[in-house]
């Protein structure tokens, strides 16, 4: 009866704290959203990144890239409100069965919000300030608009911020004359950059490549056939 009793009293406790832990991130994170909004405004820090030499409109970018990033980002992108509720229960499921952090579920809005204010510690808090800034960007700025940040404001390695600098310094020229090569090629590089970026393996990159190429076939885009 007495170890009944005990685990009764185990397992309440254990539901208090992590309810008391859950509340407790949720205003941490909270907390640290206001804070990254105090040091600049979501406006002008959208303005920043919009003023930059290298910023590039949605209409110079090939269809082929831009329907890439989609596809192996958050090919649900235009179809949720800046979260994506089924990549979230699958993401921890599968951090569950790994016994670790593997997955984080982030859509493209929420990954812009962590580019323009907040760094990639895996923490969560962190996340929580990530969510209250992908729903600012979504009540504020159009889908194309959030994407046309997003892919101005990520890092394809080498020193390369944004899909401009990386067209350029990769492959000598403007945006919106890649190909569909450079475009697929160039869609797989953010998710690792240090790993994907052509200047250091280019065989690694082009693995990638083919995941982005078999992600855009799933998603419905027609195959791509690339030059041997």
């Amino acid at each position: 009866m007495k170890m009944r009793k005990l685990i009764r009293w185990i397992a309440a406790a254990a539901v208090t704290i992590t309810v008391c832990t859950g509340f407790s991130v949720a205003a941490d994170g909270y907390q640290m959203y206001q804070s990254a909004l105090e040091t600049q405004t979501l406006e002008a820090k959208v303005e920043s990144i919009q003023s930059g030499e290298s910023y590039t409109s949605l209409d110079a970018l090939p269809d082929t890239y831009k329907n890439a990033v989609v596809s192996v980002e958050d090919h649900r992108f235009y179809s949720h409100f800046g979260l994506d509720p089924i990549a979230i229960c699958r993401a921890i499921v599968n951090d569950l069965k790994a016994g670790r952090y593997v997955e984080g579920g982030s859509t493209i809005t929420q990954q812009l919000a962590k580019n323009l204010y907040f760094s990639q510690e895996k923490e969560l808090n962190r996340k929580v300030a990530e969510v209250f800034l992908a729903l600012d960007l979504e009540r504020n700025y159009t889908k194309d608009e959030i994407l046309e940040l997003y892919v101005n404001s990520i890092y394809f390695g080498d020193g390369h911020y944004g899909v401009g600098e990386a067209s350029e310094g990769y492959f000598e020229k403007a945006p919106a004359d890649m190909s569909e090569y450079e475009s697929t090629l160039l869609a797989g590089v953010p998710n690792a950059p240090s790993r994907y970026a052509p200047t250091k393996n280019l065989e690694l990159a082009e693995k990638r490549q083919q995941q982005v190429l078999r992600r855009m076939i799933a998603c419905g885009y027609k195959a791509i056939e690339l030059p041997v």
